[in-house]
């Protein structure tokens, strides 16, 4: 059972109307006087015709009623600008704490793992995928939220519509309600069919929005196999799938609307039929004015419940995206996403400096030098600086295999280059993971300074450590914004850190030094600037830890050695910076410099030590 099923919609919605109640109370506000504000000409009309036909209880002329109009339609219309700011801002507000706290449940789950969706039958789903929860899925929940301001404003005055009604014939009002039972009747019928069309659009969707980023993130895979136009056929059909459900959504859509605006429409037939009927009467004491009145405000009532029946399709609707969302939240329950958490629109910068500062949960004891305040910065560094990691006894196998990690221990001393090494499938990245927390370790421990790390994911980050991997990751941005990601450093220190990852002969030839952009996943670079650039990235944090995954996969033998000669010419260079090294190569020349090498093989440490030492033991470093 899904946890939407245990939260129920209604219960999620007033949620987020509780966000921001003060913006909502506002929101609703200008909606009463948008929708009252039209109810009183009602009045005015009414007493135009009487003062027409000589009964009329006031003594203005019907010019002076005109003008009276005039003014307060005026009025009205200043009214739905105002509102309307407050409607855009509320309705933005709702969706970003949505999209917000959905994105924080991903960037939680262990990166190195798919993400994965759990609606009866789990499957996994890819980045494109994922855009339509955040888009679609979002959207839909954003506009019930907006539709019960609405509703509210309506609601209130088609209560004093109704009122209003009764005041001026009883047995005429009675038959206003005649298409609220029917429109009742017709969302109890077609509940379940409103519910699947949406959910099959909002998977058909998915399909195309996922097919969309793999091709993109294919495009030279499928040339080089000459795959386009079966690649291109298999898109065709999947957006001939969305096109028939989501015309089949609709259609339903449509024809509901239809239905009940007919419905409203036949009620109101019949009850200006008795109107007819009433005024043609002798014993009648219906006025022209009175009638007018009755005609006038007829529409609020009618409208309300077209209103209301919308409404109602919608919520079912919205049910579904509560449940769609839910099934990506890998476990976690439907008040995740409606959970009150800030978010900093106006200075997104200044907004993470106060979100640190604001922490409430207890810190660990790894947490609290860095925090506390000291009128000795060092003192401060010092007291949180890598003096010795131990890993012990670290264990990970990928579901339903044997394959992964088992019992894997050693220690990390302050400034010390290890290297892990070992054939293809060994294990070798699995580890890193491990460690880094972008895989849940299943059993073993790790100590930073003797400390217990409870949480690494969120533990190895900079500056305590930074990671390169294998394929770095890179975004269609200048390469000072990738290397900075937001961090403010100067451009000595940039290109320092440049300098260190021997990309300054590449930024010489670069027109637009700095400011370059490198296209989307970094296209316009080779495999070598790739990993230098993320190198580079690492370096500028300056981490206590850095780990880099075969980071010379991609790089000349002569560019390799002048980076590590670099990094530890570095830490001779500047005392306050003295970063430990965790590496996997093959590599000789790096191999050499390692003050420890762990060999892994199936998953286990084969032999751990020195160059020498491991060869001495007969084990094979040919790989």
């Amino acid at each position: 059972m899904s946890a939407t099923k245990k939260t129920p919609a209604w219960k999620l919605l007033w949620n987020l109307i509780c966000y921001k109640p003060k913006l909502y109370i506002i929101d609703t506000f200008f909606w009463i006087l948008i929708m009252g504000l039209p109810a009183i000409p009602g009045l005015i009309i009414r007493e135009f015709f009487d003062s027409l036909t000589g009964e009329a209880q006031f003594g203005l002329t019907p010019l002076a009623w005109i003008a009276l109009l005039l003014a307060l339609n005026l009025g009205h219309i200043g009214t739905i600008f105002a509102g309307r700011l407050t409607k855009t801002q509320h309705r933005f507000i709702m969706s970003s704490l949505l999209r917000r706290n959905l994105l924080e449940r991903l960037l939680n789950n262990p990166n190195a793992q798919p993400v994965t969706v759990n609606s009866g039958v789990e499957k996994s789903v890819s980045q494109g995928e994922i855009i339509s929860y955040f888009r679609e899925d979002a959207q839909q929940i954003e506009d019930n939220v907006a539709w019960i301001s609405e509703l509210l404003g309506e609601g209130i005055f088609a209560v004093l519509s109704l009122v209003i009604l009764l005041s001026v014939n009883v047995q005429m009002t009675l038959f206003v309600f005649l298409p609220l039972v029917g429109m009742i009747g017709i969302i109890q019928q077609v509940e379940n069919r409103i519910k699947r069309y949406r959910k099959a659009s909002r998977e058909a969707t998915e399909k195309v929005t996922g097919i969309l980023g793999e091709i993109f993130s294919s495009v030279q895979a499928i040339k080089v196999a000459g795959a386009e136009k079966d690649v291109l056929d298999h898109f065709r059909t999947l957006n001939d799938k969305r096109r028939e459900v989501m015309v089949r959504d609709s259609l339903l859509n449509a024809m509901l609307d239809s239905v009940f605006q007919n419905m409203v429409n036949l009620g109101t037939g019949l009850t200006l039929v008795l109107a007819s009927v009433l005024i043609q009467s002798q014993n009648s004491q219906l006025t022209v004015g009175d009638f007018a009145l009755f005609i006038y405000n007829l529409s609020f009532v009618t409208g309300f419940f077209n209103s209301l029946g919308r409404f109602m399709a919608l919520y079912k609707q919205t049910e579904v995206s509560f449940e769609r969302m839910t099934a990506l939240l890998s476990g976690a329950t439907a008040d995740t996403l409606v959970a009150k958490n800030q978010l900093y629109l106006n200075n997104l910068r200044d907004g993470l400096r106060r979100a640190v500062g604001d922490r409430k949960q207890p810190l660990s004891p790894l947490e609290q030098p860095q925090r506390q305040k000291s009128d000795k910065p060092d003192d401060m560094a010092n007291a949180y600086r890598l003096q010795l990691l131990t890993i012990s006894n670290l264990t990970y196998h990928y579901p339903g295999t044997n394959q992964g990690i088992t019992d894997i221990s050693f220690q990390l001393q302050r400034g010390s280059l290890t290297v892990i090494t070992g054939r293809i499938g060994s294990g070798k990245t699995t580890l890193l993971r491990v460690l880094l927390g972008l895989l849940s370790k299943q059993s073993g421990a790790i100590y930073w300074n003797g400390c217990l790390v409870e949480d690494p994911a969120n533990f190895f980050v900079p500056p305590r450590s930074a990671y390169t991997p294998q394929i770095p990751q890179l975004f269609s941005y200048s390469l000072r914004e990738n290397i900075l990601l937001g961090l403010e450093k100067t451009d000595s220190e940039i290109e320092k850190a440049l300098k260190m990852s021997v990309f300054e002969q590449d930024l010489a030839a670069m027109n637009e030094k700095m400011e370059t952009l490198v296209g989307a996943k970094g296209v316009r670079l080779s495999g070598g600037q790739l990993q230098r650039l993320a190198a580079a990235r690492m370096f500028v944090r300056k981490p206590e830890l850095m780990v880099f995954d075969d980071l010379s996969s991609a790089l000349d033998v002569e560019t390799e050695l002048a980076l590590w000669s670099r990094i530890f010419n570095n830490k001779i260079e500047e005392e306050n910076w003295m970063p430990t090294c965790l590496v996997v190569s093959h590599r000789r020349s790096v191999l050499r410099r390692a003050d420890k090498i762990i060999l892994l093989k199936a998953g286990k440490i084969a032999a751990q030590g020195k160059l020498d030492e491991i060869i001495s033991k007969g084990e094979e470093l040919n790989f």
